[in-house]
């Protein structure tokens, strides 16, 4: 068996689709800053079913890494000539392999930052795409506003020519690229945040006005920041399923990627410098993504949060035989009628209450085994951007909020780092320290948890909120994950 590259293509298996364009012939037209298994199965796959049509040639994507860890990412692309093996999952049982090639260059910026810089100021680059998390955008947890005292900001400003941030990798590059009097290209994000266009466009002008106010007026005027809403169950590639590409396939991939089937994208079609005809296969492009995202970010990412510490605290490590529990099930929908349909605008083209339906089984999906520790990995980025806006909107409304404020137990619970059968819990999180010791704090102080106001904001001083959280809290420790839920009924 042959490691995956451009020369082994022809060797594998007739069943395993690979390209059928020349790669050799594509054209970079889009960077991409943080190419994980989400943006592989998703925005690259999209593109790689747009060259297979004959299209969008000069739309090939040039991946970047910026953090350390992205080293290994590097490597891999290196040695596979930026091919990877994309699998499908069906409920059925069955396994839908393809050979996904619309990545052709990989840049590594902490090895060669004017490498990247000059890549993105290149006449042919017209997308910068994002996929950096939640916590990427730099904002603070309270304010909202960019954290200028972020230390690698304050080496950015310092060090306008090597810097370490996608923030001055990018904003050098469109400096550059007015004074070369070329036009600026479109910064679309692709991350599970609300408007996250708009929040792109929030933290790119607020560090180009850093560096220069006026600069700063000119991001905010002159480049676009379509909005999107993006989908798609993307369990962390794991030994096994290398090993599983490997027997099934043939294929010998150091970093392949799984996914479900399902998969959407509403863009905004905002862009001012040309885009790939991606409506040509399944991309809805909209005037208006805040509806779908509303839905998306409230129904699906919200209830991910439900079930996950729950999950793990009753026992469950993977995501379907959580979802397959009748218990769990009642109490997902009843969050989603309840509490978070209630917040949702209507959206167009969609009937949510078969979405809902539809989410249960995505969920209960066995052989995507995507896992309980992947959903309650950085809590903190996710909790106020996915769950808090349900609870501040019902707040405000008079509406339901028993289950979401017992969702928040449920994380300060698993935050105290032990399961209900003593066994040590890896609380990953970039506030680790300090949501563990606030959670080892509340057996004491019932509120401890919820009174760190960079996440929580207000909420400790609402009654309506402190009160179900209590009670919520109080049973998970008296009598576990399933006697609270029961009780929620």
């Amino acid at each position: 068996m042959s490691p995956l590259n451009a020369k082994s293509l022809s060797s594998l298996p007739a069943s395993v689709p690979i390209p059928t364009y020349h790669r050799d012939r594509v054209q970079t037209g889009i960077v991409h800053f943080g190419v994980g298994g989400f943006h592989r199965s998703h925005q690259a796959m999209y593109l790689d079913r747009l060259m297979r049509d004959g299209k969008a040639l000069d739309w090939g994507i040039c991946g970047v890494g910026v953090l350390p860890a992205d080293r290994r990412m590097k490597d891999v692309m290196a040695a596979q000539d930026c091919l990877y093996t994309l699998v499908v999952k069906h409920t059925d049982g069955s396994f839908e392999p393809r050979i996904i090639g619309s990545i052709v260059e990989y840049l590594f910026a902490p090895n060669d930052p004017q490498a990247v810089i000059e890549k993105l100021t290149d006449e042919q680059t017209r997308i910068v795409s994002l996929t950096v998390t939640e916590g990427g955008y730099n904002f603070h947890a309270v304010t909202g506003q960019f954290d200028a005292s972020n230390p690698d900001v304050v080496h950015d400003m310092a060090q306008k020519t090597s810097p370490k941030t996608i923030f001055g990798l990018i904003t050098e590059a469109l400096v550059r690229r007015r004074q070369r009097g070329l036009p600026p290209f479109t910064v679309m994000s692709c991350d599970n945040i609300q408007g996250n266009g708009d929040a792109a466009r929030k933290s790119f002008a607020a560090f180009a006005g850093l560096r220069d106010p006026e600069l700063g007026a000119w991001v905010e005027q002159h480049v676009r920041f379509p909005n999107s809403m993006v989908d798609r169950i993307t369990p962390v590639t794991t030994e096994e399923d290398k090993a599983e590409v490997s027997r099934r396939f043939g294929i010998d991939d150091q970093w392949p990627v799984v996914c479900e089937p399902f998969t959407q994208w509403v863009l905004e079609d905002h862009f001012s410098n040309g885009r790939p005809p991606w409506e040509d296969v399944g991309v809805q492009l909209v005037t208006e993504v805040e509806p779908y995202e509303l839905m998306k970010l409230r129904l699906l990412n919200a209830s991910h949060q439900a079930l996950c510490y729950f999950g793990h605290l009753a026992g469950y490590r993977l995501v379907h035989d959580v979802c397959q529990d009748r218990l769990f099930q009642h109490f997902l929908l009843a969050y989603m009628n309840e509490e978070a349909t209630p917040t949702l605008q209507p959206v167009p083209g969609i009937d949510v209450a078969q979405y809902k339906q539809n989410l249960i089984a995505r969920f209960s999906n066995p052989n995507v085994r995507d896992t309980v520790a992947r959903l309650c990995a950085e809590s903190s980025d996710r909790i106020p951007k996915w769950l808090l806006p349900v609870v501040r909107q019902n707040l405000a409304t008079g509406g339901e909020i028993r289950r979401s404020a017992a969702v928040v137990a449920s994380w300060a619970r698993y935050a105290e780092g032990i399961d209900e059968q003593d066994r040590p819990i890896e609380v990953v999180d970039r506030l680790k320290d300090t949501l563990m010791a606030n959670a080892r704090r509340q057996r004491e102080d019932p509120l401890a948890f919820i009174a760190d106001r960079e996440i929580f904001g207000d909420l400790i001083d609402d009654e309506r909120f402190t009160s179900p959280y209590r009670a919520s809290l109080a049973s998970l420790h008296a009598h576990g994950a399933r006697a609270t839920l029961e009780n929620l009924r």
